[in-house]
């Protein structure tokens, strides 16, 4: 069984998310298994494969190292390059079926535009637990399935150093408690905004890129801004990823590269 380590939403190796993609099965391994490969890997999600009778259809499943998750858009992006750049996939677009409904990926140019659910968030009031949490003050609070705080600037994104055991305490506020992404505006003309997400309540104290959360940060953002494209940097030290969205009524497309940097066999299950 072959299994790859993908950078997601990156351009070159060692930037963007990185995801392990085991290669297609006909039948699940227990979810036993499944966890203890996505500890083993120890990377913030793996992704599970399973053939159907459409050779460009397939059941997809993500693994954090602490638990099972909903939806997670690099790793959905990562299962997409290897199928297409590791398996020889033909298909001008893939389809998986999801906790999340199903979700579609297309070749495009020299990357990948991916179809997913908008998530639209509410504004809420303060949260003295979040600005303690954050050792910074939002602007303003909002929630969807993650907690957003948009911050004053650019420089707060970047240097806000969360105390995430306060991070992971945060219930109640959120559809999935726990995490929280950080936001404003880009001082840089190449993005529109930058943005940072922490998710203990998943077993990750920072995530890298997250396709998840532009999935709340799109709808945000374009209704801000008045526009349906935008560019975002994911601010993550030393690392980082870039995507682009659109809206697209209640859908978002969500466009990145990806590379692969490891292959690797797994013995079987």
């Amino acid at each position: 069984m072959r299994q790859w380590t993908i950078d997601a939403f990156a351009a070159r190796p060692f930037l963007g998310n990185p995801a392990c993609v085991v290669a297609p099965v006909e039948a699940w391994a227990s979810d036993d298994w499944m966890q203890a490969l996505a500890r083993e890997n120890n990377q913030a999600e793996t992704a599970f494969l399973r053939r159907t009778a459409d050779p460009a259809a397939f059941d997809l499943r993500w693994f954090t190292p602490a638990t099972e998750v909903d939806l997670c858009g690099h790793a959905t992006l990562a299962a997409a390059h290897a199928l297409f750049a590791e398996m020889g996939g033909k298909a001008e677009a893939l389809t998986f079926s999801t906790r999340s409904g199903r979700l579609i990926v297309r070749r495009q140019d020299q990357g990948y535009e991916m179809d997913f659910p908008a998530d639209p968030p509410r504004r809420i009031a303060p949260l003295p637990a979040l600005t303690e949490a954050l050792g910074v003050e939002p602007v303003e609070v909002w929630s969807a399935r993650y907690l957003v705080a948009i911050l004053a600037d650019e420089t707060a994104v970047r240097t806000v150093q969360p105390v995430i055991r306060a991070i992971a305490a945060l219930v109640g506020h959120s559809v999935e408690p726990g995490q929280v992404i950080v936001c404003a505006a880009s001082d840089d003309p190449d993005f529109d905004v930058v943005d940072r997400f922490f998710a203990p309540g998943c077993g990750i104290d920072e995530d890298p890129t997250t396709g998840s959360a532009h999935c709340i940060l799109a709808p945000l953002f374009s209704d801000r801004q008045g526009r349906e494209e935008l560019r975002f940097h994911q601010a993550y030290p030393g690392r980082g990823g870039d995507l682009q969205t659109r809206m697209a009524g209640d859908r978002v497309l969500i466009r990145g590269r990806a590379m692969t940097v490891i292959e690797s066999l797994l013995r079987e299950p």
